[in-house]
């Protein structure tokens, strides 16, 4: 049996730089949240819960929210509350996806009004995960609960990027991981974030999940030293070698003198 995988998240994350934050900024009516943070349905986890995000979301009354995501996802109640906030709030919301949009994070970003992407960074959609405990009712009664999150994920995504709803429930089926490019062309980001900057989505321990990309390693080249030219010398092309023998012979007659 597979271990609650959200929980294996959280833990295997404690470590990683994580942030949420809400800035005014400098140039006009805008501000920005920072939501670089795993998502739970209650602070006490350690994350950025529904509550506390709600609430300061709140209360922003600038005209123009930037939404700058890094996060692997987290809880699916907490994040729909989160997106629900974001729908209905009055200002123009342009989620920003710096590193990773995974899981619960990447319908968070489908409630803004504009998505884009960085070059480097990535979009993830999975079926939905639960733990249970109890009788073969109960275990029934879960996975038709979970059933019912991934329609309405489906409809969230479909209605979104305009893919087909099998389409969607295969690549959620799959695991599927988009990146930028990917990410844009089937409708998950509007467009790449110029002037393009790598992401750096690998921050995150991915291990809970099944397809998580693996970080590329680039290899150093090999450092060739420059070679000097060969020095050329005045030698004739067809100059005879010297006869070592025949100055020996000299070299001895004059000894013996």
């Amino acid at each position: 049996m597979r271990p609650n995988r959200i929980l294996q998240l959280l833990n295997e994350n404690r470590q990683a730089p994580r942030r949420f934050s809400i800035e005014a900024s400098t140039e006009g009516d805008e501000a920005t949240v920072y939501l670089y943070d795993v998502i739970v349905s209650d602070d006490y986890w350690g994350g950025v819960g529904a509550q506390s995000f709600v609430k300061q979301l709140a209360e922003i009354t600038a005209s123009t929210i930037h939404l700058r995501i890094n996060s692997p996802g987290g809880d699916v109640f907490g994040a729909r509350a989160m997106e629900a906030a974001i729908r209905g709030h009055s200002a123009k919301v342009i989620a920003h996806i710096d590193g990773l949009a995974a899981s619960a994070a990447s319908f968070l970003a489908m409630a803004a009004d504009e998505i884009e992407i960085s070059e480097g960074g990535f979009f993830m959609i999975h079926k939905a995960w639960t733990i249970a405990m109890g009788n073969a009712d109960d275990m029934r009664s879960q996975a038709d609960l979970l059933d019912k999150i991934d329609g309405s994920l489906v409809n969230t995504y479909a209605s979104r990027t305009n893919q087909s709803a099998e389409d969607i429930a295969a690549w959620m089926a799959a695991e599927t991981w988009f990146n930028a490019d990917e990410a844009v062309s089937n409708g998950f980001a509007d467009r790449i974030a110029q002037p393009a900057e790598k992401a750096q989505a690998s921050a995150w321990n991915l291990s809970a999940y099944s397809n998580a990309p693996k970080a590329k390693v680039v290899e150093p080249t090999e450092k060739v030293e420059p070679q000097a030219p060969p020095v050329e010398q005045d030698v004739e092309p067809h100059a005879a070698a010297p006869d070592f023998a025949a100055m020996k012979r000299r070299l001895d007659l004059q000894q013996r003198i």
